[in-house]
């Protein structure tokens, strides 16, 4: 991109003048200053998070894809081949929230899709705000809840609003915790309608290229589209090890669930894509030398969310398609704004979709923990100690909450009741540890408890965080929760292509919250608020 001069700046004529005398150092200092000149900062940015994209299964179907995709972004990218979240309990919304902002759960404020909320005893969802209305849906929808800056914010702030940020997502969470709170706007597929949708916290109304894509959207188009393997390899061949031939699939769309099935299919991301290629067809988005960006989330998990062991075929088609989705996404961005203009970013979210299997048939350590019956069982020793009370206001997912309030007015020591209750659910069989809100905070440093600590947010987060050993089914009956608990580390990618990024396989692990900072680094501007990590150097 051409930069324009600084009149502050010493020319080349100048400093080979004033280092006449001192050769070796005027050499270093013109090769440093022509090397940072080359770096240009991108017309824009595509930041891509795929959901559920695993390293395995990327290279499994290597020899179904075509040149343009995968395959170019291994080729002519720089690729981080260890990859990982810096905090435990991986799920969408957090991970989605990690790299727009840099930070991780204990500072965004994002700890899952959805947690429990103190003040009304009911879970809440991430991106909830009862403040604004919908636009296109009924959902009332913002980034609220994330308390920090995202890489889309501090563009808006550098370039004081001139710079154009959308975001784009099957899941209104990914689309609005991926664009921030300064976006132009956030849209994904309503569940509900099919149409696309957004929020009124961004603007008034949908721009008028949302509203020409909604004129032939999923109501329109659905009824009479089938889901069959996009190509005759990708149906008729099995890599998985289950192996064999199998039966191409076919699926429609029907019924009141026939939206929810669409967004968890691998015919997905074309559509999302489609509406992001509208933005950049219809906007002056990449045009000018002030950097843009777009994020977008697509899908690559089971079909209607079912584990791989049920959906193998569909898996399998869905990394096919992805591949061709990234080499038109590619293509067409060079085609806009021209060859080298746009810088792309595509990772995962580092989830996986949980097995269903039953684990005691092969004699593998199994068993289900009932985190809402230990929680009675806490109650009662509470009772039995300090009197009677209802000492356990709620349990959700792997976390319990205390009565704050009980403990306060019965003047208790807050520390000797999570001492307590920690003690009794260390002799519970099918917990692997347990660890208070104290421990979290004050515990000496350890790599296992740092991440534990990191995906932890003291105004949302329980009391006391179970972990349940690996193998075992955590159960609450009260939030009808039931998973298959996993502490295997998910391998996945980071990749980044384009620009003058220079091609290289990194092999040394790195974790997602410096893609934040890089892309900061890359387009000159701040990092976001709560980005502590160092920028990776990709040139």
């Amino acid at each position: 991109m051409q930069q324009k001069p600084d009149k502050h700046r010493p020319t080349l004529e100048k400093l080979q003048a004033l280092f006449k005398y001192t050769p070796f150092l005027a050499v270093t200092l013109l090769a440093g200053i022509e090397a940072q000149a080359e770096r240009q900062i991108p017309r824009m940015v595509v930041n891509i998070a795929i959901d559920g994209l695993r390293s395995d299964l990327l290279d499994a179907f290597m020899p179904l894809y075509g040149e343009s995709g995968f395959k170019r972004l291994f080729e002519d990218g720089r690729v981080y081949t260890c990859s990982q979240y810096p905090n435990d309990n991986l799920n969408r919304a957090s991970s989605i929230a990690t790299l727009a902002t840099g930070a991780v759960p204990y500072d965004h404020g994002i700890i899952d899709l959805q947690w429990f909320d103190r003040n009304t005893l009911r879970p809440l969802y991430c991106v909830a705000d009862d403040t604004v209305s919908g636009l296109g849906t009924t959902e009332k929808l913002s980034p609220k809840n994330l308390v920090v800056s995202t890489i889309g914010d501090e563009l808006k702030v550098a370039t004081e609003g001139k710079a154009l940020v959308y975001a784009f997502a099957p899941f209104s969470d990914a689309a609005i915790l991926s664009a921030g709170h300064a976006a132009d706007g956030a849209f994904w597929i309503d569940r509900q309608n099919g149409l696309w949708a957004g929020s009124n916290y961004y603007s008034t109304s949908l721009p008028a290229w949302v509203e020409m894509a909604n004129r032939n959207a999923l109501p329109t188009i659905l009824p009479s589209t089938t889901w069959t393997p996009c190509s005759e390899l990708s149906g008729n061949f099995c890599y998985f090890l289950s192996g064999g031939l199998k039966e191409p699939f076919s699926h429609k769309f029907k019924g009141d669930h026939a939206y929810s099935a669409f967004i968890t299919s691998a015919m997905v991301n074309e559509y999302v894509c489609s509406l992001a290629r509208q933005c950049i067809k219809y906007t002056t988005i990449g045009l000018d030398d002030t950097p843009d960006y777009i994020a977008i989330t697509l899908y690559a998990g089971g079909y209607d969310n079912k584990p791989l062991t049920e959906c193998a075929m569909e898996t399998q088609d869905a990394y096919v398609r992805l591949d061709k989705v990234i080499a038109d996404l590619i293509k067409e961005t060079d085609e806009k704004i021209g060859a080298g203009n746009t810088l792309f970013v595509v990772t995962s979210t580092g989830v996986a979709d949980e097995e269903n299997d039953d684990l005691s048939k092969y004699r593998i350590p199994s068993g289900n923990f009932y985190i809402n019956r230990t929680a009675n069982l806490i109650n009662m020793m509470l009772m039995a100690i300090y009197g009677q009370g209802n000492y356990v206001e709620a349990t959700y997912d792997n976390q319990i909450y205390l009565n704050h309030k009980l403990i306060t007015d019965k003047q208790l020591n807050y520390n000797e009741v999570l001492d307590r209750c920690q003690e009794l659910l260390l002799q519970s069989q099918g917990v692997k540890d347990a660890y208070s809100s104290q421990r979290l905070l004050l515990g000496a440093w350890t790599p296992g408890i740092n991440k534990i600590r990191n995906s932890y947010n003291p105004r949302l987060s329980g009391d006391i965080l179970v972990k349940v050993a690996p193998g075992w089914r955590l159960v609450n009956e009260t939030h009808s929760q039931n998973r298959l608990v996993r502490e295997s580390y998910l391998n996945f990618p980071i990749f980044f292509y384009g620009l003058n990024v220079k091609k290289e396989t990194v092999e040394t692990p790195v974790t997602t919250d410096c893609i934040a900072a890089t892309l900061a680094t890359i387009m000159r501007i701040r990092a976001p608020n709560a980005c502590h990590t160092a920028s990776q150097n990709i040139y």
